[in-house]
């Protein structure tokens, strides 16, 4: 009984303990009340002043003259920008045969769960295999690329494969120089911007000023998949094959390797690998061969390399039809041939 009593009185002084902090914490919210609606009604004003201080900036007749002199290098970064969007648009048709659609239903006693099976969606660009072909993709990524996603091992398909990766390759190259334009035109303007919009208005500050968002992700290199599924559906694996400028590279020589070539043909022939690319710009010193205009006046100029006589037009990969062309005479040229053809 004696425990009994102690034990409720230590409850009881407890009790009385947090009933006094409680009411100490009441009372001071009580008395700061008021001084607390003041700094949160002096905080709201000054953050409706900043947005007013914000938007007539940017409406000012200042930021205006500034965003006229740089009219001509936000354009061209812009004009750069579409024609990378382009270039990500590569002719790729790699696919497997699409045989239709099915549904795989789990008719059992036991209501097997076979996760699995729902995650094995049908895809063009999906092989599904054995464990084997999975396991011996992962070890020649290329072989069995070409195998099972009817990559036909002809001059066509490697001719096409160098295009893509010359391609993708301007288009790494231009979101770096497109980039480093941007910044460039910012620090070039930096000391005329007020340190408030620099400093917390900096995003807004490059869409008033007219650039265009960069995409500088690389979900656009195309991926093929073996995918394998147990037969009870309850576990998978898969071999991922991602066509980057690294594994371009790879197919384009596995291709040339497996081509069998006239010697006449193979004599002339060169690929068109990174390395062919970076040979070709040296030898033309890094300048444009239409227009003259090269790295030493343009630091950040997009250069790429061209076939003189088009592949289109029974052009071959050697030195001699090669040329070192910035982006916009190459797209220029890309549209007479495109006009030529269709006439």
């Amino acid at each position: 009984m004696k425990k009994l009593q102690g034990v409720l009185i230590l409850i009881a002084i407890a009790a009385a303990i947090i009933i006094k902090i409680l009411f100490g914490i009441f009372t001071l919210l009580i008395d700061n009340i008021i001084p607390l609606s003041i700094l949160l009604g002096s905080a709201i004003i000054l953050y409706l002043l900043y947005l007013l201080y914000v938007n007539t900036y940017f409406n000012s007749e200042k930021f205006g003259v500034i965003k006229a002199g740089i009219t001509n290098h936000i354009e061209n970064c812009n004009e750069l920008n579409h024609y990378i969007e382009e270039l990500k648009g590569s002719y790729l048709n790699i696919t497997t045969y699409n045989y239709g659609r099915g549904e795989m239903l789990d008719k059992s006693r036991y209501n097997f769960r076979r996760k699995e099976w729902k995650r094995n969606k049908g895809s063009t660009q999906v092989y599904q295999c054995s464990a084997s072909i999975c396991k011996n993709a992962n070890n020649q990524p290329m072989k069995y690329l070409c195998k099972y996603f009817s990559i036909n091992k002809n001059e066509d398909s490697l001719s096409n494969f160098e295009k893509v990766l010359n391609d993708f390759t301007s288009v790494e190259q231009g979101k770096k120089l497109i980039s480093n334009e941007r910044k460039s035109i910012l620090t070039e303007i930096s000391t005329e911007i007020p340190y408030l919009i620099k400093r917390f208005n900096s995003e807004k500050l490059i869409q008033k000023l007219g650039f265009e968002t960069i995409d500088i992700s690389d979900t656009y290199f195309p991926s093929f998949t073996f995918q394998y599924v147990s037969p009870g559906g309850n576990s998978s694996s898969q071999c991922v094959i991602r066509l980057d400028i690294e594994n371009l590279n790879h197919l384009i020589k596995y291709l040339n390797d497996e081509i069998k070539w006239k010697k006449s043909i193979a004599a002339q022939r060169a690929l068109m690998t990174s390395n062919l690319r970076n040979e070709i710009k040296e030898r033309d010193n890094y300048q444009c061969c239409s227009c003259n205009n090269g790295l030493d006046k343009e630091p950040n100029l997009l250069l790429e390399i061209d076939h003189i006589i088009p592949l289109s037009k029974g052009g071959k990969t050697t030195y001699d039809n090669l040329q070192t062309l910035c982006w916009k005479c190459n797209r220029t040229k890309g549209a007479k041939i495109l006009i030529e053809n269709e006439i």
